[in-house]
């Protein structure tokens, strides 16, 4: 998927994807050899344990609140707050109720 695939339209990223009980829900917004924008939504108690990505992330909190952790320090990510993710680094997701995100994966190997 291309942001040129489609025509431009105004979308309101809460409104984008519902919670589903019990579960992790992402949409893929944006896909292309420069990286991706992924949108998540993570039902109350649902979350992502640590793990590493070959890419810089960066979060962008839409909806709700979580504690990031990356490199074994913790931040509270809230709506409109960020958070970058450095490659090869540890981190994990723990919402606190419901949750969105943006998730904006940078690829350092891009052409």
């Amino acid at each position: 998927m291309s942001a040129s695939n489609t025509a431009p339209e105004v979308r309101n990223l809460k409104q984008m994807l519902q919670y589903q009980e019990k579960s992790v829900v992402s949409r893929m917004l944006v896909k292309n050899a420069a990286g991706n924008v992924t949108l998540f939504a993570f039902e109350g108690g649902e979350g992502l344990s640590e793990h590493t990505a070959p890419y810089d992330a960066l979060i962008i909190g839409v909806e709700g609140r979580a504690e990031v952790t990356v490199g074994g320090v913790t931040h509270t990510v809230g709506e409109a707050d960020s958070l970058l993710m450095p490659a090869h680094v540890p981190h994990a997701v723990h919402p606190a109720g419901n949750f969105k995100m943006l998730l904006v994966m940078i690829r350092g190997d891009a052409a």
